[in-house]
């Protein structure tokens, strides 16, 4: 079976040479496009490079050890041990810097959160989601950005999208896309019944400008007012803008600022992540024959998670992962969760690519 590592660094040594060729020089657009990719390549590529000497270096010492020469055989008995141990390290790194496909590096993504059946304890449990994320996200040390959010009275969200920027941010985010259940008692129950509701979340990586091309003319601008919860104007001018993209019929809207500017902006964001999601959705799908990970198919309909708040139990039904600290991960200690997640998808990476040899 091909090595796809092979491919990313042999593509990434033709950029290399691309960086340096007068050709690309000359062409700024070119050369533009070209710095992106090569960037995007340079750390795994230099990972997999150095993989690769080591594995070359491990197979001269064991030549080595095997040969009758004294000398060489004990000091290459001596080596074989740090060798080994370095190569595995990097072979973790390489398996963690492909989990997520082409995008695992992308340091920025949206994260859309939206409630789903159960009214308005499903706006609640979106806001207690939009809380969970916010907090994992300062404690690793990303920006999260509000790009859009419709309330409701009672203080929940029907929809919120973020803007999530920062090291691995995609890459540890991405296996949250799905449905999500909650079992417990609502705020809004005076009984003090058990309810289930719902939401949805989508995690898609953001890509950068020049990957996609989007014109004025590919879309439709609408300016309305924008309103608060129950519909009430919150803004007398109007700023919120409204995108309709003609050939996808995709449409987004942001009204969260004052500024109709800055919605506009935040809009295009949304729309040009949506695209690219839209347009990597399709190569999957061309790709279909190819191996399938339970938790690597980010189907939003799809029920990944249950929170059980009367047990304190959390379950992740992909992977049959069941944590009794559901107080501690809705507080935003995410890291058992996403840690588990990762794990069983390096544990893929690792049977797929075959041994390291």
């Amino acid at each position: 079976m091909p090595n796809p590592l092979d491919d990313k660094l042999s593509r990434f040594e033709e950029l290399e040479r691309q960086l340096v060729d007068p050709e690309v020089l000359a062409n700024p657009a070119r050369l533009t496009a070209v710095a992106r990719e090569h960037g995007s390549l340079a750390k795994l590529a230099t990972k997999y490079r150095r993989f690769r000497e080591l594995n070359a270096q491990i197979r001269d010492a064991v030549e080595m050890a095997g040969g009758t020469d004294p000398d060489l055989r004990e000091l290459a008995e001596a080596e074989l041990p740090e060798l080994k141990a370095e190569r595995e390290r990097y072979w973790n790194e390489l398996l963690d810097l492909t989990i997520g496909g082409d995008d695992a590096n992308r340091m920025r993504c949206v994260l859309e959160i939206r409630a789903g059946t159960g009214g308005e304890e499903a706006a609640l449990f979106a806001r207690d989601l939009y809380q969970m994320y916010k907090h994992y996200a300062e404690d690793q040390g990303w920006k999260v950005e509000v790009l859009d959010l419709s309330p409701t009275e009672l203080g929940g969200f029907k929809e919120i999208i973020l803007g999530v920027e920062g090291e691995g941010a995609f890459r540890k985010l991405q296996f949250e896309s799905g449905g999500h259940r909650v079992q417990r008692v609502p705020e809004t129950e005076a009984k003090g019944r058990i309810h289930t509701s719902a939401a949805t979340v989508a995690v898609m990586a953001e890509p950068e400008d020049v990957e996609v091309d989007l014109k004025a003319e590919d879309y439709r601008k609408d300016i309305f007012h924008a309103s608060g919860p129950g519909g009430q104007h919150v803004n007398k001018t109007a700023s919120a803008i409204r995108l309709t993209h003609y050939e996808t019929g995709i449409v987004v809207s942001c009204q969260d600022e004052k500024s109709q500017h800055k919605n506009l902006a935040k809009a295009l964001r949304v729309l040009k992540t949506r695209l690219y999601e839209a347009r990597r959705e399709e190569e999957h799908k061309k790709r279909s024959d190819e191996r399938k990970s339970k938790i690597g198919s980010g189907d939003r309909s799809q029920r990944i998670r249950t929170y059980n708040f009367p047990e304190n139990r959390l379950t992740d039904h992909r992977i049959n992962l069941t944590l009794y600290k559901l107080d501690s991960i809705i507080a935003g200690n995410l890291s058992p969760v996403v840690d588990a997640l990762m794990e069983y998808e390096r544990q893929e990476q690792r049977a797929a690519f075959g041994t390291i040899d």
